[in-house]
């Protein structure tokens, strides 16, 4: 009783724990994104400047990885080749700033709710760029299942009552370099045995990204904020909007570390809901019948999808178990095999 009592106590600590960290990480993903919101929105802080939120973002985020990997060993570093860093680093590297000056431009044009209802499309994106890379294979019943995710995020989009064209564009474009950038992970690094957590990949990524950056902004963005003389760099809105940037990386590695990546899928879904209630309570944004009918069949096929994918996930694991199971038997019987036939050579020997 004791110790069932005790597995009992086990059990229940870890789910409490595993909680925990579901929500420590909507609560920051929920904050940045709110946060860069508040920022780049003209009607609110008033800083239309993408390239340099993110740019801000990577200085920092880099600084911090570097300090965590290098001068506190808190996580040790990944090696890594030249040849490694320039043929697969860098080109992670671009996708995701690219990624990230988009998404962060929409949030100038389109609110914080139909950018979440946009984002549900990510499922859609990761599948087919992963089949056209023959990463996954085609299924008539994963893309029925693809399908129907788009067609709920067109039906949000019909009915968003601020729609902007080319709002909509950045974020749909960021949807398809983010997809890319995570079929590429698995192509370049996973595939080679290499595994970045969230700290190791900013301290790899995030110089790099600083790097192409750099180049729009040198262009698009520095003329125009050399022009505005009047303005003053905030060091407490910009420096906590960072810090909670990098606290988000850090509960990404918890999470993931003390889960599983489709946990965070799963808590990803509860924070876009969450957000889509704070944009037209708080915020508010107008959401419309439209609008929440279209992102519940899109909800309905993410969450099917996520479904799927923790079935294979089971039965690949039960797979592995099987397996092993066998080997052991294996193991055994040869053992056993190989114990009975030395006895018998012991005892025609002493006959």
């Amino acid at each position: 009783m004791g110790k069932g009592a005790a597995l009992s106590n086990g059990v229940v600590k870890k789910i409490i724990l595993s909680y925990t960290y579901v929500a420590i990480w909507i609560f920051l993903s929920f904050t940045v994104i709110v946060y860069n919101k508040y920022i780049l929105d003209r009607k609110l802080y008033g800083w239309p400047f993408p390239i340099s939120l993110t740019m801000i973002h990577m200085t920092f985020c880099s600084s911090l990885a570097f300090l965590l990997v290098r001068v506190f060993k808190v996580v040790e570093p990944v090696s890594l080749s030249r040849n490694v860093y320039l043929t697969c680093i860098l080109p992670i590297g671009a996708l995701y700033s690219v990624s990230l000056w988009l998404s962060n431009s929409a949030y100038i044009y389109l609110s914080v709710s139909f950018i979440q209802m946009l984002k549900a499309l990510m499922p859609v994106a990761v599948y087919t760029i992963g089949i056209l890379f023959k990463k996954d294979t085609f299924n008539n019943s994963t893309m029925g299942n693809m399908m129907a995710i788009s067609v709920g995020v067109a039906i949000a989009a019909y009915g968003e009552a601020k729609y902007d064209s080319w709002g909509v564009f950045l974020q749909l474009l960021a949807v398809l370099f983010e997809a890319t950038r995570l079929v590429m992970i698995q192509i370049l690094l996973t595939s080679k045995g290499i595994s970045l957590n969230p700290i190791t990949s900013l301290y790899y990524v995030a110089p790099s990204c600083l790097v192409f950056l750099s180049i729009p902004w040198i262009f698009v963005e520095l003329p125009i904020l050399r022009q505005s003389s009047s303005f003053q760099f905030d060091f407490a809105i910009f420096g906590t909007n960072s810090l909670c940037a990098f606290a988000l990386n850090l509960a990404v590695f918890l999470l993931v570390g003390k889960t599983s990546a489709l946990t965070m899928n799963v808590a990803g879904v509860v924070k876009d809901w969450l957000l889509i209630a704070f944009s037209w309570s708080v915020i508010k944004d107008t959401v419309t019948p439209v609008n929440l009918i279209g992102y519940g069949l899109a909800f309905l096929g993410v969450a099917y999808y996520n479904h799927k994918k923790l079935q294979a996930l089971k039965a690949k694991e039960a797979q592995k178990k099987s397996q092993q199971a066998d080997e052991e038997a294996g193991r055994l019987l040869t053992e056993r095999d190989s114990n009975g036939s030395s006895d018998g050579k012991k005892g025609d020997s002493q006959a």
